[in-house]
């Protein structure tokens, strides 16, 4: 059974589909990892949500922060669109509801028990695998029992360091921050949201999360989108699949249990200006 990790889809369905059809993958047979970011900047966010969600156990995806701002402005009609957003069509739709439930039950990180650990964005130098699906766990948890709260306390880059967290609303933001927004981050853990530049740009001090030396993560490969200036990268332990899609990039999928693990893409048009988040 093919098992596929795929990268931010964004609400391009059409290159999804072409995507599937080269894979030739079989609804009964294979299984799909998405790494977030189903939604958003692109033109078909709602057709994405229906076929992910029809295609019942055979996808896992893990949440990215356009999943979790789509369910902001599904739990508070208040909440303002930013520029560039696409979800409208989906905040419209007669199965809005069953939708939002179906996304709102994914989770933050998956470990899939063979050595492999999906996950949106990145972690932070000081977590270990176990510690941060813990605290994913449990930041899920918060958000399915009362998601309107959750989530309007979600917002912010504060605290920027793990050690500073000391509410529940601080711990669950600071998790949910490392797991879908990270990219650049300090040796001590502290973490910069706003460098999304590719590597070797970014101020002195900072590095990816992935090259810190001491990363208790590195023992495990960790599949991570989010971050389109980076593209595909593989290393030994690492897979970044975030290779553009919105952006005029191309939609990338990987085949994880593959000995030698190739790419395949499709291209797609662009469908905004060109942009990191």
């Amino acid at each position: 059974m093919p098992r596929y990790a795929i990268g931010d889809i964004q609400g391009c369905y059409e290159p999804l589909r072409e995507l599937l059809r080269r894979l030739r993958f079989t609804a009964d047979r294979d299984e799909l990892f998405l790494l977030g970011d189903l939604v958003n900047r692109g033109p078909q966010s709602l057709e994405v949500l229906r076929f992910l969600r029809a295609l019942g156990g055979n996808v896992r995806t893990v949440l990215g922060n356009h999943d979790l701002h789509l369910l902001a402005a599904h739990h508070d009609p208040q909440r303002s669109f930013r520029p560039g957003d696409t979800l409208q069509a989906v905040l419209d739709a007669p199965d809005r509801e069953q939708l939002m439930d179906w996304l709102i039950e994914q989770p933050l990180l998956i470990d899939d028990g063979l050595g492999n650990v999906l996950l949106h964005a990145g972690l932070v130098p000081d977590w270990s695998v176990q510690q941060a699906a813990t605290l994913a766990g449990e930041a899920v948890a918060a958000l399915r029992a009362q998601p309107r709260e959750f989530l309007a306390q979600m917002y912010g880059n504060q605290p920027d360091c793990w050690r500073d967290a000391h509410t529940a609303a601080e711990r669950h933001r600071f998790t949910v921050n490392v797991l879908t927004r990270l990219r650049y981050c300090r040796a001590d853990g502290t973490i910069d949201l706003k460098m999304k530049q590719a590597p070797r740009k970014q101020q002195d001090a900072w590095l990816p999360w992935f090259e810190h030396p001491a990363r208790r993560s590195a023992d495990r490969r960790v599949i991570f989108g989010h971050w389109s200036t980076l593209g595909y990268l593989q290393r030994r332990n690492l897979l970044a699949l975030d290779t553009g899609c919105v952006w005029g990039g191309a939609l990338t999928a990987v085949d994880m249990d593959a000995a030698e693990p190739a790419s395949v893409q499709v291209p797609c048009e662009a469908c905004q200006q060109p942009d990191a988040d």
